[in-house]
């Protein structure tokens, strides 16, 4: 899927790998490398040695970025995944989801 019908703010539904099925908001898209960032999604631990900074130290947890075509856009309508087309509607180019004719906000 292109990354033009997959914008910040959408809700994805995951198609494959370890959080498959999964369902989360999409925080940041980077059509050049044809990835993006799901919250709550992909989510990798970074073990933290203690610093100035940081002088607890300690885990943090991390979403990582994933290719834009492990993941589809959920139908507003039942929340499974769809694809998408783009249609004029009312002189104004949108997106629609092509399994219930629904439009995508965006």
């Amino acid at each position: 899927m292109s990354a033009a019908k997959i914008k910040k703010g959408d809700t994805v539904v995951v198609l494959s790998g370890k959080d498959k099925g999964t369902t989360g908001t999409v925080a940041s898209v980077m059509p050049k490398t044809g990835k993006l960032i799901v919250e709550g999604v992909n989510v990798m631990t970074r073990h933290r040695k203690a610093s100035q900074a940081n002088p607890q130290g300690g885990i943090d947890r991390v979403p990582a970025a994933m290719p834009i075509c492990k993941v589809a856009i959920a139908d507003p309508k039942d929340g499974k995944p769809t694809r998408v087309r783009f249609e004029e509607r009312d002189g104004k180019k949108v997106r629609v989801a092509v399994k219930s004719g629904e439009t995508i906000n965006g």
